[in-house]
């Protein structure tokens, strides 16, 4: 297998999908990079501002372990790894999945105890050409500057992560909702202490905070299961994925087969599949047949990166003939 393997498993449709995922994750670094500190600047005791500008460096988490495991499933296959890299997209899921989980936690409760013990963040003024400005003014024109990019960048990875079949970016996609989202309750946090209303701060850094942990849950629950070899699913874990039936029944059209099960599990982008085919009474497949089959196979779509047909009298007693049997 060359060092390349990931991108030579890819159609022409996906390796130009590749690039522009790569492109994008590189892009929303680069927002992430001006966005952290000049949030971080106008911060000041809202409670609503510190959540925002903590998810804001949270939402680096996804991007870099996006551009890392794509490196990382480019390696080869070797003795240790024989199955390749393609793990590391479940890897780095799992990461970025206990990352928001752990700070949207303490987030949250942080939140929850300051609208508890009803303390009341005041928001200072500065001179501006020699006038007294509302800080409040700047935080939420800030906020507002950093809405438009993660709502493009969310739509364009979503697309991207469909067509790739890659939950990291998935994830991202979700994360980039989260993030101007997160923007428009910090607005209405500090408007609401503009407007007299001390609980609104806190308040919504709790949303915030619920809307981070609530991420992070998903996304956790998603990669454990992945690494846990459940059945493969859709890139946003919905249903099963439509490749299960269409290698049941491109093997069931083929002369020689009498019945199929088979498993197949998710390597993080790429499949691996298992079909175990009874052959039909007196027709024992010859090597070239199966060798055919698992040709045409992994030609139905390129996420079919490894397919092992297994000719067997007795199936496994776990596994499936379609997607929706068990």
């Amino acid at each position: 297998m060359r060092r390349d393997a990931l991108r030579d498993g890819l159609d022409d449709d996906g390796r130009r999908a590749l690039r522009s995922a790569v492109r994008m994750e590189w892009a929303t670094i680069a927002f992430l990079a001006v966005a952290i500190p000049v949030v971080g600047v106008v911060t000041g005791s809202s409670q609503a501002m510190r959540a925002a500008w903590v998810e804001d460096m949270l939402s680096l988490a996804p991007p870099l372990a996006f551009l890392v495991a794509v490196r990382v499933m480019a390696r080869a296959a070797n003795p240790r790894y024989p199955y390749g890299y393609f793990r590391s997209v479940g890897v780095a899921h799992l990461v970025a999945g206990v990352a928001l989980f752990a700070m949207g936690s303490f987030l949250l409760v942080d939140s929850a105890l300051t609208l508890v013990r009803g303390e009341r963040p005041p928001i200072g003024s500065v001179e501006v050409f020699g006038q007294s400005v509302w800080l409040g003014w700047f935080m939420m024109a800030v906020m507002a500057a950093t809405i438009p990019l993660p709502i493009w960048f969310g739509r364009v990875k979503m697309r991207l992560a469909r067509q790739l079949h890659n939950k990291v970016l998935y994830a991202d996609a979700d994360m980039n909702k989260a993030d101007w989202m997160t923007a428009v309750g910090s607005i209405v946090g500090v408007g609401g202490i503009g407007l007299g209303i001390w609980w609104a701060d806190a308040a919504a850094a709790i949303f915030i905070s619920g809307s981070i942990l609530w991420d992070g849950v998903k996304n956790t629950k998603g990669a454990i299961t992945d690494l846990m070899d459940t059945r493969a699913t859709t890139f946003d874990d919905a249903k099963p994925h439509p490749d299960i039936d269409r290698i049941h029944d491109h093997l069931s059209s083929l002369r020689w087969v009498d019945e199929v099960r088979t498993r197949t599990r998710d390597q993080g982008q790429f499949f691996h599949v298992e079909a175990f085919v009874r052959p039909r009474k007196g027709r024992m497949p010859r090597l070239a047949e199966i060798e055919q089959a698992q040709a045409e196979c992994r030609g139905l779509d390129w996420k079919m990166h490894d397919v092992v047909i297994v000719p067997v009298r007795t199936f496994p007693e776990i596994a499936s003939a379609r997607s929706g049997e068990s």
